[in-house]
């Protein structure tokens, strides 16, 4: 069965530093993939060129098919990855349905009759132009979209009911820590993407929290979503993921089920460095 992603000999380096330094992995229709690793092991580097944050320096990038990694961050959304960032990004003065709204923006088309002409730097205006009129003069297409729209959001928030419901309509400054996380993850969710990217999604949450959005995370992959995950909290990815991908130096070092990559020495070393290994197998 074709890979959602085909990651194939990625490169990133900063001033020198190789950051990622030849990874390639698949991500398979269904299949939730953790990559894990030390601080600087280039695990979010990694998610920023999935998604285009910043651009490659080497290898390639493929999504259901497309190649991507030639593509900028709004054309590789609508191709079918949505992301959450380790420093959660909520838009602040928005309410927790218009933050969730946001999300559907690369679904448009009746509210964006020439999307495509976004990307031609010469003929943006054109694209901006018939967004202008749809949203003033409005069309029938555009009033099912939007009833659609509605649908949408309300189906996310209700992911989240118990935390979210009641605070639909409330700015998201005034949510919680968690409460904006969890907004997050439902804008991610709204378009419904190929590709779930979550760029560690417990940051921050108490045991309880992060029981909670474990649990949303096992919903999602009883649905058939397709995730790629970074997270520290090593039980969480234990219990979520298919596969689990260590890295270390901008490599990977490890990778496999989660049994194997738990027991596996170079993963021991790469979290607990050489002389604690050492001591371990004297003793």
């Amino acid at each position: 069965m074709t890979a959602v992603l085909e990651v194939t000999g990625l490169r990133r380096h900063f001033a020198g530093l190789a950051a990622v330094d030849g990874v390639s992995f698949t991500v398979g229709p269904h299949e939730v993939v953790s990559i894990i690793g030390p601080n600087g092991s280039g695990k979010t580097t990694t998610l920023n060129l999935v998604t285009g944050a910043i651009p490659a320096h080497g290898g390639s990038i493929v999504l259901d098919g497309t190649r991507i990694d030639v593509a900028d961050p709004a054309r590789i959304a609508e191709h079918g990855i949505a992301r959450t960032f380790q420093n959660g990004r909520v838009f602040a003065a928005l309410s927790v349905a218009d933050n969730v709204e946001v999300g559907l923006h690369t679904t448009l088309r009746a509210h964006r009759p020439f999307h495509r002409l976004s990307h031609l730097v010469g003929l943006r205006w054109v694209a901006l132009l018939g967004e202008l009129v749809v949203a003033v003069v409005g069309t029938p297409a555009a009033r099912r979209e939007r009833r659609a729209i509605d649908a949408t959001v309300a189906a996310e928030i209700e992911r989240f009911e118990a935390r979210l419901g009641p605070r639909r309509d409330d700015p998201a400054y005034s949510l919680s820590y968690a409460n904006r996380r969890r907004t997050e993850i439902a804008r991610a969710l709204a378009p419904r993407p190929k590709l779930l990217v979550l760029d560690e999604p417990t940051a921050g949450m108490n045991p309880s929290e992060t029981a909670e959005v474990l649990g949303q995370l096992l919903e999602l992959k009883a649905e058939g979503q397709a995730m790629l995950l970074v997270e520290h909290k090593l039980d969480l990815v234990m219990t979520v993921s298919d596969r689990v991908i260590v890295m270390d130096g901008g490599r990977i070092v490890a990778q496999g089920a989660p049994d194997e990559v738990r027991a596996d020495p170079a993963v021991i070393e790469a979290y607990l460095g050489r002389r604690r290994v050492a001591a371990e197998e004297r003793a």
